[in-house]
């Protein structure tokens, strides 16, 4: 048996402090028996990306899911992105190999089709975007929230921070990984399976939003709670009691991968900024003494600024799941006039994505594809002239994703330019402005989030039946994959990746 335990999307910087302090016993005792690896990940630029990537062992190139709303060129619209293609998931193509799995909370993934095994999702705790209730069998779910209750919601609102929304949600999130081993322990009591995959995904929505409350302290009058001053290390240490009871409770001679895709620091992103900042670059807009600045943001971003994070939880609360991804989808780019939009930004996060409005290759496309490398080289110069007060420019780099290295089928997909911000702390209200195309001003509270996204993935391999591989390069998330395949002697052809195991006798 293989055991892959996601301690997901980890901030190196509070990871290193608590091992060394001894906060995280189990993970500390891991460590060492096994070997870490450091790993190559999309996440970089494509934050979303390290999902798909991750569970499938495909490039993002291949598969083309970097986001939950995606852009569908065919239709000028937003889609969710259940509603586009995928590539088959490891566990799938362990079930057409005759393998069973138990794969548990697999972070903005979709349910397969058909599973040899269980699938649980949306157990450790509710969150309609990135863990939507499901269960293969159908009526498992229901069966095990009889015996464990109901899963705690854990949905977040974006926009300015309010105390009781922080403290509810930490209070789900600490309840999540518990639920996570009191579901293994039974199930592994109860059956055999060749592979377990569970993401302990409360670290990974715990690092977005209490990365480091600081900034945001006053605001909130966070000094009245000080539980939230703790939040992640509490969220991390019940992570890591979880862990050491899913390893009790595995078979003898079972190898373990404890894997971060992705990692998690600071929150440096302006995206709430760059839609104002894209059109002044296009417009030439120059804002006059007077003035306030242009105004940044979509429409969607316009609502979240005027609009409570309270009301807006309460609606959104109010509507059927699926009710609510599909407003979500429909207000990205709503309003926008593709009759005379050349560009325009793409649903985002962290790293900022733009795309041109092509034609022959967006419905109401209008940009002649012979005019768009210079119509990128406009974009990509002009972003680069905004700095924040004090002078700093506000972009590290604008990167043309061509030559990012993502190819395949699907990287028509991709934005053409990826915005990469400077590496300080985002001030949400502080807007940006270029000598050139002048004042461009905040819409709100932008996500609210206190930490993004890093290329700081790992792996740590701990060797129970299987012999370790010598990698032939640098290690990459996509090489997961081929290491199940590997342990359990399912073949990885047509997979990205290379495994970190030596291959069991039938691959």
């Amino acid at each position: 048996m293989i055991a892959v335990l996601q301690f997901d999307a980890v901030s190196r910087i509070h990871l290193d402090r608590f091992l060394a302090e001894g906060r995280l016993p189990m993970l500390n005792s891991l460590r060492s028996r096994g070997t870490w690896y450091e790993l190559e990940t999309p996440a970089t630029h494509f934050e979303g990306a390290a999902a798909y990537s991750l569970y499938t062992g495909v490039h993002v190139g291949e598969h083309g899911l970097y986001y939950p709303w995606l852009w569908s060129a065919r239709e000028q619209r937003v889609r969710f992105f259940d509603d586009l293609s995928a590539p088959e998931a490891g566990w799938e193509r362990l079930e057409r190999a005759g393998r069973r799995s138990l794969v548990i909370d697999p972070y903005e993934m979709r349910p397969p089709r058909t599973m040899r095994g269980i699938f649980l999702t949306g157990w450790q705790f509710k969150n309609r975007v990135v863990l939507r209730t499901s269960s293969i069998p159908n009526q498992i779910h229901r069966s095990l929230a009889r015996e464990f209750g109901a899963p705690p919601v854990g949905e977040e609102v974006y926009g300015r921070p309010a105390a009781r929304e922080l403290l509810r949600l930490r209070e789900s999130l600490l309840v999540g990984p518990r639920r996570g081993a009191d579901v293994v322990e039974k199930l592994l009591q109860r059956e055999q399976f060749d592979m377990l995959w569970i993401s302990l995904s409360a670290a990974h929505l715990g690092g977005h939003r209490y990365f480091d409350l600081s900034p945001i302290s006053e605001e909130a009058e966070l000094s009245r709670y000080p539980e939230l001053g703790t939040a992640l290390l509490d969220i991390y240490q019940a992570v890591d009691e979880a862990l050491a009871r899913i390893v009790a409770s595995l078979p003898a001679g079972t190898d373990i991968l404890v894997v971060s895709p992705s990692g998690m620091g600071p929150n440096t992103s302006r995206s709430h900024l760059l839609p104002g900042m894209l059109e002044a670059v296009m417009t030439g807009h120059r804002e006059d003494s007077t003035g306030g600045g242009a105004p940044a943001g979509s429409l969607l971003w316009r609502i979240r600024a005027v609009m409570p994070t309270g009301l807006r939880g309460l609606v959104a609360n109010s509507l059927p799941d699926r009710w609510a991804l599909e407003l979500a989808a429909r207000l990205e780019l709503r309003g926008v006039d593709w009759t005379i939009t050349r560009a325009f930004m793409m649903p985002n996060d962290d790293a900022g994505y733009i795309r041109l409005n092509m034609r022959g290759r967006e419905r109401d496309g209008i940009v002649d594809p012979r005019e768009a490398d210079a119509l990128l080289n406009k974009l990509l110069l002009g972003l680069q002239t905004f700095r924040d007060a004090d002078g700093v420019p506000v972009i590290r780099k604008v990167h043309r994703t061509a030559e990012l290295g993502y190819r395949g089928p699907y990287e028509d997909q991709l934005p053409e330019l990826v915005v990469e911000w400077n590496h300080r702390v985002v001030t949400p209200l502080a807007g940006a402005s270029s000598p050139v195309f002048g004042a461009v001003s905040s819409p709100g509270w932008a996500t609210g989030r206190t930490g993004c996204h890093t290329g700081d993935a790992w792996a740590l391999v701990v060797l129970g039946s299987s012999k370790l591989r010598s990698p032939t390069r640098v290690p990459h998330i996509v090489d997961i994959v081929p290491t199940v395949c590997a342990a359990v002697g399912v073949d990885h052809d047509g997979l990205s990746g290379e495994p970190l195991l030596e291959p069991r006798s039938g691959t």
